[in-house]
């Protein structure tokens, strides 16, 4: 199965070939057809390209999953507060040297009943380019981070960035976790205004909704007490995650 990809490749070259009776130039222009879609499928969770990611939950009822990855940081006390009083839990994907840095709050995420998920060690820049040994480290170690601070273990992962790639895949069934992905992205961490950021969301929502925020910021928070009214008028209620993987089982 890993070398499916390059099947593909090889199979979609000599169709064309045979079709347009082409030669180089075919198989130049399928080579780089083949490198978008590889590019698209490593950076677009919702594809499933290497890994069958959970973007959704199918449902009839007015409910979506807000979660929160990068934390916890010194945002993140604030998030919570808010999520409190509106009486809603979230999923936080959290990294393992954050959590090393804010062990307590880390700590509260847990006693307040949100879902906890894996976002590795060190969520490195360098995340699609690690080897299948080390992305297993990344995972594992922060897996080991959550055990000793929070008592507690988690199957679900979310990979940084949204990446994925055979190697990425590979960890992620080695270390038996759910892959978790999102089909509502805020781009929160790269937009800067925030009624952009409100209409990006509330504009992709729909009934079983994942969303993608990160609690790393102040506006992002305001975009959040704009959110949680917005949810209350509209009437949509929340669950998290790790919901959808229970009712799999049933």
């Amino acid at each position: 199965m890993k070398h499916y990809p390059f099947i593909l490749f090889y199979l979609f070259c000599n169709v064309f070939i045979y079709a347009f009776h082409g030669g180089f130039l075919v198989y130049f222009l399928c080579f780089l057809g083949f490198i978008a879609v590889l590019a698209w499928g490593s950076f677009d969770i919702t594809l499933g390209y290497f890994v069958n990611s959970i973007t959704h939950k199918r449902t009839k009822i007015k409910e979506v999953a807000l979660t929160f990855d990068d934390g916890p940081t010194e945002f993140t006390p604030k998030f919570l507060d808010l999520l409190k009083e509106n009486n809603t839990k979230a999923t936080f994907f959290c990294i393992g040297k954050q959590i090393e840095k804010y062990p307590e709050t880390f700590q509260r995420i847990i006693a307040e009943g949100h879902t906890i998920g894996n976002h590795t060690l060190s969520h490195s820049n360098n995340t699609g380019f690690l080897s299948t040994s080390k992305m297993i480290e990344e995972i594992e170690k922060c897996d080991d981070v959550m055990l000793k601070i929070g008592n507690i273990k988690t199957n679900l992962y979310r990979p940084p960035f949204g990446v994925n790639n055979p190697n990425i895949a590979k960890a992620i069934k080695k270390t038996q976790k759910k892959s978790i992905g999102w089909n509502v992205r805020s781009l929160d961490t790269i937009t800067e205004d925030e009624k952009k950021i409100y209409r990006k969301v509330t504009k992709g929502l729909k009934k079983g909704s994942i969303i993608l925020l990160h609690d790393t910021s102040e506006k992002t928070y305001n975009v959040l007490v704009d959110l949680l009214l917005f949810l209350k008028d509209k009437k949509y209620s929340t669950f998290t995650v790790d919901s959808i993987i229970k009712n799999q089982k049933k």
